[in-house]
């Protein structure tokens, strides 16, 4: 013959409840006088409420810490800046931002690309940027190529 299971027999498992702590309910309770708050001051008054971020009257940490200077523009385009030098390493005739990006010379968050003009350049390339400057659209020129705004 089975035991069979009923309402009566389901109960919490062993240590999963609490009695619940009657403070204010005299001596012999362990409870009693100051209800498990300590002795007096500021802290054990009812009613008591400290504003956000006060530690007792130390200097609070946001008073402590630097300000933080300035935003962050979430907007801004994540521009990606290569030099000359760069490009003469590179086996292709054309280069624009998606070619750098599959070929992992520049990060795949890249939004926009500038081209800057330190170092020499000797074969002919096509660049396709949103950006040169003076001396870099000069060199690719010079050495027979092309730049290309996008």
């Amino acid at each position: 013959m089975s035991e069979r299971i009923t309402l009566e027999d389901l109960k919490p498992a062993d240590g999963a409840t609490h009695k619940t702590k009657r403070v204010g309910r005299g001596r012999a309770s362990g409870h009693g006088k100051t209800s498990t708050r300590g002795n007096n001051g500021e802290g054990q008054r009812s009613g008591r409420s400290s504003k956000k971020g006060f530690e007792g009257g130390q200097m609070p940490a946001f008073r402590r810490l630097p300000k933080l200077k300035g935003f962050k523009n979430f907007n801004a385009l994540k521009t990606t800046a290569i030099n000359v030098k760069d490009l003469q390493n590179l086996d292709t005739d054309t280069v624009d931002l998606i070619y750098l990006i599959e070929n992992a010379k520049v990060h795949p968050s890249s939004e926009s690309l500038r081209i800057l003009g330190t170092g020499e350049l000797t074969k002919a390339i096509t660049v396709k940027a949103n950006h040169f400057s003076a001396s870099a659209k000069e060199k690719i020129e010079k050495a027979g190529g092309k730049a290309e705004l996008v």
